[in-house]
């Protein structure tokens, strides 16, 4: 069940994750890194899903803007 999102898109997503959720997207960055320890993308999603009643395109959204702020402390 994969999707693809545009930059654009993945920027868009986030910044409406604080409305429509009601938690701040460093929140949920701080609850992905205090969570499961997944190591597949679609299990982190399926976990953001399931225990915090997320819609998929938030969960896959949150779960990639982690692994990029991850990537870029690791590199940057």
């Amino acid at each position: 069940m994969s999707l693809v999102f545009s930059e654009e898109t993945h920027r868009n997503l986030i910044s409406r994750i604080p409305h429509c959720t009601g938690r701040e997207v460093s929140d949920w960055l701080r609850a992905v890194e205090e969570g499961p320890a997944f190591l597949r993308f679609d299990d982190k999603v399926s976990w953001l899903r399931t225990e915090h009643n997320l819609p998929y395109g938030y969960a896959k959204a949150i779960i990639h803007e982690y692994d990029l702020r991850r990537a870029a402390r690791r590199f940057g």
